[in-house]
């Protein structure tokens, strides 16, 4: 990826603690380009209206850019239609609408939800609720020594007692990518739906909802390039037309009588209240700037990133690193001997370094590695081989400083 992408992101252009930064937490946030951050700046300077209800200039003009955003979203991940994009808060809220809307519908006692252990929190608290709730049974596919996904092991797990089967595409610990369209497959032979949890595929590689055959998808506008509080939840037109909405209030609603009421058609049912119209301005932005970049183009660039971060990290002693080798996404989590994962980020930020350390929000896939956290480096398209070395250098000088806790 050539300098010229880089220098798109004027918050790269900065020191930090006396250093250049070097941004490595791109699978929390991703650093937002110029014509993001001025397409939400000319919304609100010149077109800032609410949609859909007035009939002057400015809020035509506010429609047709919300509206606008969704064709652009529907055409990014191959929807059939615009109906089938719903936009939420984030992958969160996309998730918590499906547990909360179609759960109830759709599982009952006796029934099985299937997950795994390298869910993020937000792919497995709502189903652990909807089980408490409807007194199903929450299950979950083995994973390997390397946190991938056997599809033998799936098929033993899922059965005609499931009814919803959720996985993250790619986990943002273990930077595995997961079988999805298979798993689908397996779903859908057992009369199961398959839910995709697309927080950390959406920015990296090209996603087509279509070709996965998913029933639903969740996305964050954050973590491609756009900007925070927006994100999406795509289903198939036939399950959103038979789910009831979640919110209710204005916007969502078709007639309002005393004592009954009826809603809108899709998306809208779901988009209750003064929508995220700002945030879609800037997604729209997002998505332009990412198709003009080409998914393809920024794949190869992380997997060849990835490939030199594993290769540089593993050359220190006492580090070990998680998930498979030769992952195909831009995320290395690691641990670097006894070394406390925040002790080792707060170290390197004071060289301008930023990476995540926690339990990123897995706390079940912590137990299952065994660890109370990790630290982890996560790539984007703005990142070179200079930031790698960079992190690398300061990784052996942290071993340094705390070479009594390595030994």
């Amino acid at each position: 990826m050539n300098s010229a992408i880089r220098e798109q992101f004027p918050i790269l252009n900065q020191n930090v603690n006396g250093h250049p930064l070097v941004y490595l937490d791109s699978a929390a946030t991703s650093q937002k380009p110029r014509q993001v951050i001025e397409a939400i700046k000319s919304y609100y300077e010149l077109d800032n209206s609410n949609v859909h209800r007035g009939v002057h200039t400015l809020g035509s003009r506010a429609t047709d850019a919300y509206e606008g955003a969704r064709e652009k979203l529907a055409r990014f991940i191959n929807a059939r239609s615009t109906k089938e994009i719903v936009f939420t808060r984030g992958t969160t809220t996309a998730l918590n609408l499906v547990a909360s809307s179609y759960g109830p519908a759709n599982v009952g006692e006796g029934d099985e939800i299937v997950i795994t252990q390298m869910e993020h929190h937000s792919n497995l608290i709502p189903w652990q609720q909807l089980a408490k709730k409807t007194g199903a049974t929450l299950k979950y596919i083995p994973l390997q020594k390397d946190g991938t996904i056997l599809l033998e092991d799936a098929e033993k797990t899922i059965t005609d007692n499931t009814k919803i089967v959720s996985v993250a595409y790619v986990s943002n610990v273990m930077g595995v990518t997961s079988p999805v369209k298979e798993l689908a497959a397996i779903a859908h032979r057992h009369g199961a739906i398959m839910v995709v949890d697309g927080a950390q595929s959406t920015p990296h590689m090209k996603v087509d909802v279509q070709d996965l055959d998913c029933d639903f998808y969740a996305l964050s506008g954050h973590k491609m390039c756009g900007p925070t509080g927006i994100g999406a939840l795509y289903g198939k037109r036939a399950l959103l037309e038979a789910m009831e909405p979640v919110e209710f209030g204005g916007e969502m609603i078709d007639d309002v009588g005393l004592y009954e009421s009826t809603w809108k058609e899709l998306p809208w049912k779901f988009e209750g209240g003064t929508p995220i119209i700002a945030g879609a301005v800037g997604l729209g932005a997002a998505i332009d700037f990412l198709q003009e970049v080409g998914l393809d183009e920024i794949h190869r660039h992380e997997m060849k990133l990835a490939k030199y971060a594993e290769q540089r990290l593993a050359e220190i002693n006492g580090i070990s690193i998680y998930g498979p080798r030769g992952r195909e996404v831009g995320l290395v989590t690691f641990n670097l001997g006894d070394v406390h994962p925040h002790d080792v980020a707060t170290v390197l930020d004071a060289e301008g370094i930023a990476i995540r350390a926690g339990h990123h929000c897995c706390q079940p896939l912590m137990r299952w590695l065994e660890v109370s956290s990790t630290a982890r480096a996560s790539l984007y398209l703005y990142n070179n081989e200079e930031d790698i070395d960079r992190l690398a250098s300061a990784l052996i000088r942290t071993k340094e400083y705390f070479a009594d806790a390595i030994g």
